[in-house]
């Protein structure tokens, strides 16, 4: 099951709207005869994948997956008639499918005298999951904020030059995250800072495209709030044709030449970051990594829309300048937003500390304001 938590990882960035799952078969005698993975919406299943490899060695075999066996019929086949026909004996999954268009897999193969189990390393399988696991529960895409800062938490200095806070190893490490997103997300500041350009470098060395999965690197979605249509201009990096890319812009304003954007409405801090989220999600968005800046990772914060944080900490000291994160609607240490930390590695001379909130993040009922977008596009981009 670790093997097929591992193969699934190789489909994130691939498989939106659809989740990332792996699956490894083992013979009768228990010895691997087949494994595989989901490598894009639309395309084969991983348990499709481990039985081709298999062939008729899966007869008799156990099959271990990520996620329940789909019982479904869309673009694919449901997995569970799949391994009825290639006489699995045995199906281990890790974690039921809450999808409730999809899920149902575990009785059908139950009631072909398939012996089925569940829970076999599901917190690692569900961590790996956890964008399309919350996008299901929430109805949003999921959210990670991620931030480098100095040790005494400064974004930038005080003449606000940030470049390079960390390393070049960790910059490299950044470009897995957006590889790995369906969207990356940066406010009006960090476009009229940085003119960002957004896509995702991709790991071949080469640079063909390939991340080293045999997959290819699915450039994601660049968005820039821009509440007043005034950051993002013309000949902009975020505006070339490496990846499709969609300004939110309040309703009031005006977006002049812009060739795709959304129109939301304002809030107290811009624009309003449940009706964001809403579009993005009406979008087929999943996973957003939102890099900025600190104004805009406040308003995330304060609409209860971070899901997991990603801070890169390089060992330098500033001692004025903003900091990575501003005013995020806490007035008191009692309201403090407490989070458990998951992961803290060294990458290059950084550290890069992983921590999800302590309390669930809010979806769209649970936040207030939440209103139906108006996408306005002259230049429509297939993702």
């Amino acid at each position: 099951m670790r093997r097929a938590v591992a193969l699934a990882a190789r489909g994130l960035g691939s498989t939106s709207p659809n989740p990332v799952v792996g699956c490894v078969i083992l013979d009768a005698a228990g010895q691997p005869v087949g494994e595989g993975f989901h490598r894009r919406a639309g395309g084969p299943h991983a348990e499709v994948h481990a039985l081709r490899a298999a062939g008729d060695l899966a007869r008799g075999a156990t099959a271990y997956v990520t996620l329940e066996p789909c019982a479904h019929t869309g673009r694919t086949a449901p997995c569970a008639r799949a391994l009825i026909d290639a006489g699995v004996a045995r199906v281990v999954y890790a974690v039921a499918d809450p999808n409730p268009r999809a899920r149902g897999g575990a009785e059908i193969l139950r009631a072909a005298g398939v012996a089925v189990e569940r829970g076999l390393l599901a917190d690692e399988a569900r961590e790996g999951n956890a964008a399309w696991l919350t996008s299901v529960r929430l109805g949003r895409p999921h959210v990670t904020w991620k931030y480098a800062a100095t040790l005494d938490g400064r974004s930038a200095a005080a003449d606000s030059t940030s470049r390079w806070i960390t390393s070049a190893e960790a910059r490299a490490d950044v470009h897995r995250l957006r590889a790995e997103a369906d969207a990356v997300v940066v406010g009006s500041g960090t476009a009229r800072a940085d003119d960002p350009h957004l896509a995702a470098r991709p790991a071949g060395a080469d640079g063909s495209g390939v991340d080293g999965s045999g997959v290819d690197v699915v450039q994601p979605l660049r968005v820039v709030v821009d509440t007043d249509a005034t950051a993002v201009r013309p000949g902009a990096r975020v505006l070339d044709d490496a990846a499709p890319t969609l300004v939110a812009v309040a309703e009031d304003a005006d977006a002049g030449a812009l060739p795709e954007v959304v129109r939301l409405p304002r809030s107290g801090r811009g624009l309003d970051i449940p009706a964001l989220l809403a579009a993005l999600y009406a979008r087929g968005v999943r996973s957003v990594l939102l890099e900025g800046g600190p104004a805009l990772a406040g308003s995330f914060v304060a609409a209860g829309a971070v899901d997991k944080v990603v801070g890169y900490l390089a060992p330098a000291l500033l001692g004025a300048g903003p900091t990575a994160l501003a005013d995020a609607g806490i007035s008191t240490i009692t309201e403090a937003l407490r989070l458990r930390m998951t992961d803290a590695v060294r990458i290059g001379p950084d550290l890069r500390i992983t921590a999800v909130p302590l309390a669930p993040a809010a979806g769209p009922a649970a936040v207030p304001g939440t209103a139906v977008p108006t996408v306005v596009s002259t230049a429509p981009k297939e993702r």
